[in-house]
């Protein structure tokens, strides 16, 4: 073998062995692809995702599944760069660089908290829509988290007080407490009539100027909601927001006769306010993917994911755009009885 064949070989062996090392070697992307379904009218390990007690429940038919993205990386565990090669020539999945998902100056065990926090208010959020839609009233639970050093109410208000009402004013939320405080000139008196164990207590503070320049007293509150029955809501390590409205059509389904989906298997996304408008959720096309692996026919769009959805929607898959709870609702009916109108996503 001459020397230049040699050389061009000992190079090719070079280049190859650098290409092989390389490929394994870690990355700062995350894959994102499509993820579990939970079908909100189903069961999850034998238990029902949604749990009733204290009011009256119907059979239901069919599925109103919840979609969800998985990811691999993130700065604990980070992908190598052949399965970022892979992931950007796989249509069914997204790599986006890792700070998207993880902020560089966030722990990630911090992140997985607060999306459990996000799923537990969305599960909140999702009852009351749910209750809103049926007139169902129900209260909420305003209480303490802290007082202000300094601040009028250090010493008086402590941390659990139950605030019952405001200067007679029912406190309802935490709006109507802040704004009841903020009516009054600075230097006025505000009462506050708590529960503090079993003991109730009026507590009168003095209002004093925020930075802002509206009084306030220094209390930082938190509000639950108060429901009139028990909604227990069982979806295991599924966290996020997301799936406010499929949470919300699932307890409307057994709280109501009848089918909503009329036996078709639903699929959907989108987070929810207790006043029962959808917001925009991310990993649209993945969770579209996941939909339709899971067998359903319909998928409910946030009206704000449409334009996005509409790139990316797999064959067979019908997308109903959803702006409200109500909205998604009479989609529903529509498609189940064949009268009235489905509201559809367009191309942006």
């Amino acid at each position: 073998m001459s020397r230049r064949a040699l050389t061009l070989l000992l190079a090719g062996f070079l280049v190859l062995a650098l290409g092989v090392v390389g490929a394994f070697r870690p990355v700062p992307y995350v894959v994102l692809s499509p993820g579990p379904t939970e079908n909100t009218i189903g069961e999850v390990d034998k238990k029902p995702v949604i749990s009733i007690k204290g009011h009256e429940t119907y059979p239901t038919a069919g599925a109103l599944s919840l979609v969800t993205v998985a990811y691999q990386g993130g700065p604990a565990a980070q992908i190598d760069l052949l399965t970022a090669l892979r992931g950007w020539i796989d249509p069914t999945v997204a790599v986006v660089p890792q700070e998207t998902i993880f902020a560089p100056d966030r722990d990630p065990k911090e992140v997985e908290q607060e999306n459990s926090v996000e799923m537990t208010n969305s599960q909140d959020s999702a009852t009351a829509a749910a209750l809103n839609e049926l007139k169902i009233p129900y209260g909420m639970t305003v209480s303490v988290v802290a007082a202000e050093k300094g601040k009028p109410a250090e010493g008086k208000l402590q941390k659990g007080d139950v605030i019952n009402s405001v200067d007679g004013k029912p406190a309802g939320n935490v709006d109507i407490v802040s704004d009841t405080v903020k009516s009054h000139k600075a230097g006025e008196n505000v009462v506050f009539n708590i529960t503090r164990g079993k003991e109730k207590l009026d507590v009168t503070l003095q209002t004093v100027a925020g930075t802002e320049g509206q009084s306030v007293v220094g209390v930082t509150m938190t509000g639950a909601y108060k429901f009139p029955f028990d909604v227990d809501i069982n979806v295991g390590d599924v966290g996020g927001p997301s799936a406010g409205l499929m949470f919300s059509l699932g307890i409307l389904d057994k709280l109501t006769p009848g089918e909503l989906t009329g036996g078709k298997k639903i699929a959907g996304t989108g987070t929810i306010n207790p006043a029962g408008e959808v917001g925009p959720i991310g990993g649209i096309a993945q969770k579209m993917v996941g939909a339709k692996d899971s067998g359903a026919t319909v998928f409910l769009t946030p009206a704000d994911n449409c334009a996005e959805a509409m790139k990316a929607v797999p064959d067979g898959l019908r997308l109903v755009k959803a702006d409200t709870l109500h909205n998604a609702v009479l989609a529903l009916d529509a498609l189940r009885t064949g009268k009235g109108s489905v509201p559809a996503c367009a191309a942006g």
